[in-house]
């Protein structure tokens, strides 16, 4: 399966990255697989996707939960929360 990543605000300035295409691996189902394996890029990437970082992810511009399952030749975003007044 192939996707699109995007990374928003502080994930893209953090990672030097704002969009790249991934062959995602057979294991890899959800969001929440993909963020895990995400953080297996090395030391930067288990920072900036850890699970205690609060991160938004959308899937196909729709905003979605870990447990979400990836569709081939999906869009993928992550980005840091949002707050205003």
């Amino acid at each position: 399966m192939q996707i699109e990543l995007k990374y928003f605000a502080s994930v893209r300035e953090a990672l030097g990255l704002s969009t790249e295409i991934l062959q995602v691996p057979r294991n890899v189902q959800s969001v929440g697989d993909l963020r895990a394996f995400l953080q297996g890029r090395g030391m930067q990437w288990a920072s900036v996707l850890a699970p205690e970082r609060a991160l938004r992810t959308a899937l196909n511009h729709e905003m979605c939960e870990a447990d979400t399952l990836l569709v081939d030749g999906a869009e993928v975003a992550f980005f840091p929360p949002v707050t205003g007044g």
